[in-house]
């Protein structure tokens, strides 16, 4: 089973709920479950776009915005998500982008210039995903792939944005 890039958009009520029921619960079960519609799965598509960015040399505030949205901040109050019930345990515990951080990434998302970023990615698809850090044998268009990954992850955001509610990361 291979590893994936999760995110939910959530209310902080939400996770006071969680956080309370977590409290409250044998086990600690948060008893998390954003409804689908608030789920985004990124694949490995994320990691990829940030690997080809770090190599050649990117704006270090984009690659400082990619990292931020993907990994969340390590200040947020949501260690009762480090729970069976939400992530596989694999690597870190989920993290917490609370709103104001939200519109911050929104907001930022939306001034990236794809285009111009994928630009430098070689044009045979073995070489681009080389250049992404995919391992060999990748099958499809290597920018289509992080093109979508992207732009679902720019209307999650400003989807949060719109509604002032948190994101949580993790990785499953």
């Amino acid at each position: 089973m291979a590893l994936t890039q999760q995110f939910a958009r959530v209310t902080p009520e939400y996770l006071d709920r969680c956080r309370a029921t977590a409290l409250d619960s044998p086990g600690a079960s948060p008893d998390w479950d954003p409804p689908e519609g608030d789920r985004l799965d990124t694949d490995w598509a994320l990691w990829g776009l940030l690997h080809h960015s770090r190599s050649t040399a990117a704006d270090p505030e984009l690659i400082a915005l990619l990292d931020r949205a993907v990994s969340g901040d390590p200040d947020g109050d949501v260690g009762f998500l480090d729970h069976a019930e939400v992530y596989d345990g694999f690597g870190d515990p989920p993290r917490l982008l609370a709103p104001a951080a939200v519109a911050d990434i929104a907001a930022a998302l939306t001034r990236v210039q794809l285009d111009e970023l994928l630009s430098s990615l070689p044009a045979s698809t073995a070489d681009a995903a080389v250049a992404c850090g995919f391992a060999a044998g990748f099958d499809g268009d290597v920018r289509e792939y992080l093109a979508e990954h992207f732009v679902a992850l720019r209307e999650f955001y400003r989807t949060a944005a719109r509604r002032t509610q948190c994101v949580v990361t993790w990785v499953d």
